[in-house]
């Protein structure tokens, strides 16, 4: 990761853990335990990427995220505003969690997927935030991101 995106993802980091990061986000859904994903064929692997419009297979819960590059995914998506969404916990299953690279040939947790696209991991995520690309293909999903009002009251005032 280069300087620049370390230093963000590390204020994202300290950011997310004084702002109730323990509390549960209305719309998300915690649906990866029970045996959700293990021993899936590719093929339920697909649809369980295109089951929502954003899906994020992570290192523990949105409410509580097991790893920084998990929590920050999980705070990018909360500055946006994107409440609902899919999110798998590959912790609680090692088939999921290997059957999910093996997927999409990317070797790393989180994984973040939009209309059943794999976009990538945390460092494409936060790339995506600060050049201004997740505004755009969360539009294209049909959700406003919470930035652009935000925006929109700055210049307001």
């Amino acid at each position: 990761m280069s300087g620049s995106l370390s230093r963000a993802a590390a204020a994202l980091l300290r950011w997310g853990r004084g702002a109730g990061g323990g509390l549960r986000a209305p719309g998300v859904r915690a649906a990866g335990s029970g045996g959700d994903g293990g021993g899936r064929s590719a093929a339920q692997l697909d649809a369980l990427v295109k089951k929502d419009k954003v899906v994020v297979f992570l290192k523990g819960t949105p409410e509580q995220p097991q790893c920084g590059f998990s929590n920050a995914v999980v705070q990018i998506l909360r500055l946006h505003g994107v409440r609902d969404y899919a999110a798998y916990n590959v912790l609680d299953d090692p088939q999921l969690r290997q059957g999910i690279k093996d997927y999409s040939n990317w070797p790393t947790i989180p994984q973040v997927y939009l209309n059943g696209e794999f976009v990538g991991g945390c460092d494409i995520l936060l790339q995506m935030h600060q050049n201004g690309d997740l505004v755009e293909e969360l539009k294209k999903l049909g959700i406003r991101s919470a930035l652009l009002d935000e925006k929109k009251d700055q210049d307001s005032k």
